[in-house]
């Protein structure tokens, strides 16, 4: 797959660059110090969050909405112009009824309802996840694969108990599904945000760059990969986890910063995931996959993962 061609971005920038940052793992003191830096650097990216404390046990330690404290930190990020995004209503499986609650307090914290989100991979009222992500034989490997250890999918299925299809359509615009190992997303996703009508609970997805935790993403925004990003008038989304290594024993990781601070020189467009895949739905209308598209990217994920385990 190659970049669209005619693909430009506001103010004469050269290319995108964003993060999709799930909360998994965050502290307070980890997420302030991740975020002052991308701030004090002209950073605007989405901050996944869980709007509902934990009511059974967790899949992981990073804060909810439950914490006061951190609230009153996101609503900062969002007045200076971050994205609060969605991922999932807490971070272990939930009913539709807790779902809609998490739905529902979310738009009384930040204003409106989730624009932009994420699935949780412990989550098992996922939308469209697992082997559900995929068609035809992928689906079959992606099976045999994840034979001991597949994930939940049934936010899609009418009259589950998990099911919330039908609340994702009609209060969210994007959802993340496949993340490959590129810097520029517009070449394994050149029609992103698209949707599938295979799956038509969700309006549009948009996939993303594997940079799950800081080694993954450092490397994928190496010098050289940055240069090409610009040279190449590219989009990058980045999925990661801020909670991963970014901070330790009280600083930020340097070479991350490094690279970041040399990101920031460069005439990016550095804007929140749903403010981009705006520009880009508004240039390219309603775009809907097709099947020889989604056949290639689902092959391009499936040996990506069996390769080297991307999400």
């Amino acid at each position: 797959m190659s970049v669209p061609p005619g693909v430009s971005w506001p103010d004469n920038k050269r290319f995108a660059f964003t993060v999709f940052d799930d909360p998994d793992s965050q502290t307070l003191e980890a997420t302030q110090a991740v975020y002052g830096f991308l701030h004090q650097h002209g950073f605007r990216t989405t901050k996944g969050v869980w709007p509902l404390a934990p009511r059974r046990e967790a899949s992981d330690y990073g804060l909810t909405c439950g914490d006061a404290r951190y609230v009153e930190y996101l609503r900062q990020l969002q007045r200076q112009g971050f994205e609060i995004g969605f991922h999932n209503a807490t971070s272990h499986t939930s009913t539709r009824e807790e779902t809609l609650e998490g739905l529902t307090r979310f738009a009384e914290l930040f204003g409106h309802q989730p624009r932009v989100m994420a699935n949780h991979y412990y989550c098992d009222e996922n939308l469209y996840w697992g082997a559900d992500r995929l068609s035809g034989w992928r689906r079959a490997a992606y099976n045999l694969l994840t034979r001991y250890r597949n994930c939940g999918s049934s936010g899609h299925i009418e009259g589950h108990p998990n099911f919330w299809g039908d609340l994702c359509r009609e209060h969210v615009t994007y959802v993340r599904n496949f993340v490959l190992p590129e810097i520029n997303t517009l070449r394994t996703c050149p029609f992103l945000p698209y949707h599938d009508p295979e799956r038509p609970y969700v309006n549009f997805w948009y996939a993303g760059t594997e940079g799950s935790n800081s080694t993954r993403f450092i490397d994928a925004i190496a010098e050289e990969k940055q240069d090409r990003l610009e040279q190449e008038g590219g989009l990058c989304i980045m999925y990661t986890h801020f909670g991963h290594d970014y901070y330790s024993d009280g600083r930020l990781s340097p070479r991350f910063g490094e690279l970041m601070k040399r990101l920031s020189r460069k005439n990016g467009w550095f804007a929140p995931v749903g403010t981009i895949l705006d520009h880009l739905r508004a240039r390219q209308g309603a775009r809907i996959i097709l099947p020889a598209e989604r056949r290639a990217l689902e092959t391009s994920w499936l040996l990506k993962k069996i390769t080297r385990g991307t999400s």
